[in-house]
């Protein structure tokens, strides 16, 4: 049995870095089995360390894995074992969901966005690509208007700080839209296309280094005039 605990995101800054989420995954053992603290740290690199709301950390954010031992089940001794992989996986995906939630619950929030950097040399460098993204204000705002502008998106994935990175490869789709291409407005791409996907409440960016394999996913979510008025009111 696994049981999710968390509250909400209303205060001021939120971009995970756990350590830092009062958060908590109860799982229930047998007896003690695999090691718990890597497993904790695995999960919330999948999870609560791929969401920001506005870049800025909390020093509360906490993510906990505890195992009480009072299921009853038989002991898993190995996360590599046929049972650890399907118990991790079932953690990972009740932990993903308590992330997108607080992303969903973000202050003035009005679009789930998922950022999904593909083709980088590292994982590093496609999170630095998604997170530059994720923490554009002039993204963030082009998102809450439902306006398609190509280039601030490709300005924060050039900003990013990506060494020798060759622009002339960049790909970027809005969902299924294949809006620009060798780093340039596709030929093929229409506004009426890509006005469409901006109004949905949910939104994939997806972007293309064409540099390697490597590949990483950030989730945050638009700003809006609600944002603004909910932390200028804000008393610590």
């Amino acid at each position: 049995m696994i049981t999710p605990v968390e509250n909400g995101s209303t205060w001021p800054g939120w971009h995970c870095n756990c350590a830092a989420i009062a958060s908590q995954v109860w799982r229930a053992w047998a007896k003690p089995g695999a090691p718990v603290p890597a497993l904790a740290r695995e999960l919330a690199d999948g999870s609560f360390n791929r969401i920001t709301i506005d870049g800025d950390t909390s020093t509360n954010d906490s993510f906990v894995v505890v195992v009480t031992h009072q299921a009853g089940n038989a002991s898993v001794t190995s996360w590599d074992s046929a049972d650890g992989q399907v118990l991790k996986a079932a953690m990972l995906q009740v932990a993903r969901q308590l992330a997108h939630a607080i992303v969903r619950d973000g202050e003035g929030a009005t679009k789930f966005l998922t950022i999904q950097v593909d083709g980088g040399k590292t994982a590093h460098e496609c999170r630095q690509v998604a997170y530059a993204i994720a923490h554009s204000p002039l993204v963030k705002t082009a998102m809450y208007a439902s306006d398609p502008n190509l280039g601030r998106i490709l300005a924060a994935v050039g900003y990013a700080g990506i060494e020798d990175l060759d622009q002339g490869l960049i790909e970027l789709h809005l969902d299924d839209v294949h809006v620009a291409t060798r780093g340039g407005r596709h030929p093929d791409y229409r506004e009426e296309d890509g006005q469409r996907v901006m109004k949905q409440s949910e939104i994939t960016v997806r972007v293309g280094l064409g540099r390697g394999t490597a590949s990483d996913t950030v989730w945050t979510c638009d700003l809006s005039h609600d944002y603004v008025s909910i932390n200028a009111d804000y008393r610590s």
